[in-house]
C-alpha cells in the first residue's frame, strides 16, 4: 500500500502532482496540508497535527491531534504511522518551501525510510527526489536536468552512464558537491548506481 503524505508547503502546479496521485493511496494530511485537499481531489485516509498553522477540522476522518511540544514533526509522525499502518511505499508533497530548516527535516525522511529499505519519493512542482542506495536508478529524457548529492557521507563507487558527465566507479563527498546539472543523453536513459553510501537523486522537470 502506498502512502500519500501531504504537507503544507506551497503547491503551484496542482495539475502534475495531481497526475502522480492514485486512487488507491492511502492520503495523509498534515496539517495545513489540510489547504491543499479541494485541489488535490484526494480524499483523505488519515489526518494528523499539532493544528498550530491550521484549524482543526470538523470531520468524520479520523484525526489524531498531536502535542505542539514534541520530537517529530508532523510529517515525520504521519510517516511512522503509516508505517504501523502497512504501509510499504512513499510519496511526499507539499514538503519543499520556504522554511528551509522544514525542507531539509522531510528531505532527510527519504534517508529514514531508505535505512528500513522502504522506497519514498519527494514530488514538488519542478522536481521529483529520492535516494540510490542499494537499486540502479533510472532517468528518461524527459527531465531537463539531474543532480546527485551527497547528504550522509562518502559514497563510493559511483556510476553513471547514459549522461552527458558519465561517472566510473567515482567518489562523491559532502564537501565537494560536483553531481549537479548533468544531463540525460538525446536517445537515451541516463542510469545511476553506488556501490557504497547513499545520494539525493533530483530529477528535475523545469527550472520555472
Amino acid at each position: 500500500m502506498r502512502c500519500v503524505i501531504v504537507g503544507g508547503a506551497d503547491i503551484r502546479d496542482y495539475d502534475s502532482i495531481r497526475d502522480q496521485l492514485r486512487p488507491d493511496d492511502y492520503v495523509v494530511y498534515c496539517d495545513s496540508g489540510l489547504r491543499h485537499m479541494e485541489r488535490l481531489h484526494a480524499s483523505p485516509s488519515l489526518i494528523v497535527g499539532d493544528f498550530d498553522s491550521y484549524e482543526k477540522p470538523e470531520t468524520d476522518v479520523e484525526t489524531i491531534v498531536l502535542p505542539r511540544e514534541k520530537d517529530d514533526t508532523d510529517t515525520m509522525f504521519a510517516v511512522r504511522e503509516a508505517l504501523r499502518r502497512g504501509c510499504d511505499r512513499f510519496l511526499l508533497i507539499g514538503v519543499i518551501g520556504a522554511r528551509l530548516d522544514h525542507t531539509l527535516g522531510n528531505v532527510s525522511i527519504l534517508l529514514f525510510l531508505d535505512s528500513i529499505g522502504i522506497p519514498a519519493a519527494i514530488i514538488d512542482d519542478y522536481s521529483e527526489m529520492e535516494i540510490v542506495s542499494r537499486q540502479e536508478a533510472a532517468i528518461g529524457g524527459d527531465y531537463a536536468y539531474f543532480s546527485l548529492l551527497n547528504i550522509s557521507g562518502t559514497a563510493f563507487g559511483i556510476n553513471i552512464s547514459g549522461a552527458k558527465y558519465p561517472l566510473e566507479n567515482a567518489e562523491i563527498t559532502c564537501e565537494y558537491q560536483y553531481g549537479i546539472s548533468n544531463e540525460v543523453l538525446p536517445g537515451h536513459t541516463a542510469r545511476v548506481s553506488v556501490k557504497t553510501g547513499r545520494l539525493l537523486l533530483i530529477k528535475v522537470r523545469r527550472e520555472s
